[in-house]
């Protein structure tokens, strides 16, 4: 009877071991879990630690509440401006909705990616070029909008989307190249414009300065002199305005000139006549050239020369 007694024990045992074994979970802390009975949702997700489900009826299933990183494949599309582009991305999710995840669909990863990829596109459409390399960040914003709209039923949140890259061809990155250099080359042009233009102010209030006082212009020569002359490898033309020329005159008139008495009244002076030029005369006979023989012919044939 004992032995019946231990060996009833044994077995009760060793099925309450089983029974523990196939009953007992554990849930860890980024997972909860969700639990099905004969094929219906149970309406507690049990939480992180040890749980216990009744075997061979309810069914658990784990889902993960970490944020997950899905890179989207690059997607080619056309620009508004009909640019032919090539962009990628990636998508931060995570699901605050355990039971609508397993629930409502089928694969919500599988879901969300599919999804990326057709916001993707969309927003490849309805934008331009411009707007895809240097406003990223209202794109960015609206990828997560229609992206999150839908999964939102999903119980999956968008926590953020970013655009990694937009690939362009190669002959618009060449035009775009040129753009860019023709834009530097305008805003040179504009710069050194404008240098010139303060530049003629200050020559024209210097002109105006040392047009007030002459000596500062023979100064300023001298220190261009001085100033060019400081390289020996170079030979030196030194030209003479004429205005330092005309205070130079000034200034030897100014010292050189004596002071001269009154002048007494001037008295007419007869202007001695001048008797008109005697043409030399010449013989006719010499103005006129030398006289050329001339050759008769006498009836006999014969020539005959006259002086």
């Amino acid at each position: 009877m004992v032995e019946e007694l231990v060996a009833t024990g044994v077995v009760l045992a060793s099925a309450g071991a089983v029974y523990l074994m196939a009953a007992a979970r554990v849930v860890k802390q980024y997972e909860r879990g969700v639990v099905f009975r004969l094929g219906r949702l149970r309406t507690g997700v049990r939480g992180p630690g040890f749980t216990m489900i009744v075997p061979c009826v309810d069914r658990m299933q784990k889902v993960n509440l970490q944020v997950v990183t899905m890179p989207v494949p690059a997607q080619e599309g056309i620009t508004r401006d009909n640019v032919t582009v090539r962009v990628d991305a990636v998508v931060y999710f995570k699901v605050t909705g355990p039971a609508e995840a397993i629930v409502r669909v089928e694969d919500y990863r599988f879901a969300v990616a599919q999804m990326a990829q057709t916001s993707l596109r969309s927003i490849i459409g309805k934008s331009e070029l411009d707007d895809l390399l240097s406003n990223r960040e209202k794109l960015n914003q609206g990828l997560e909008l229609m992206i999150d709209s839908p999964a939102v039923e999903w119980g999956v949140t968008i926590d953020r989307v970013e655009i990694k890259d937009v690939s362009l061809p190669e002959t618009m990155k060449r035009s775009m190249a040129r753009q860019a250099e023709a834009d530097r080359e305008r805003r040179a042009r504009v710069i050194n414009a404008d240098a010139e233009l303060q530049a003629s102010k200050k020559l024209a209030e210097a002109a105006q300065q040392m047009a007030d006082t002459p000596a500062a212009l023979q100064l300023r020569l001298l220190q261009t002199v001085t100033a060019v002359a400081a390289e020996k490898n170079s030979t030196l033309v030194l030209p003479f305005p004429v205005e330092l020329l005309r205070f130079l005159e000034r200034a030897q008139h100014a010292v050189g000139a004596p002071q001269q008495p009154a002048a007494a009244p001037q008295q007419p002076v007869a202007a001695p006549q001048q008797t008109p030029p005697q043409i030399a005369q010449q013989p006719v006979q010499e103005q006129l050239p030398p006289s050329e023989p001339v050759l008769d012919a006498d009836p006999e044939g014969s020539i005959s020369g006259q002086g």
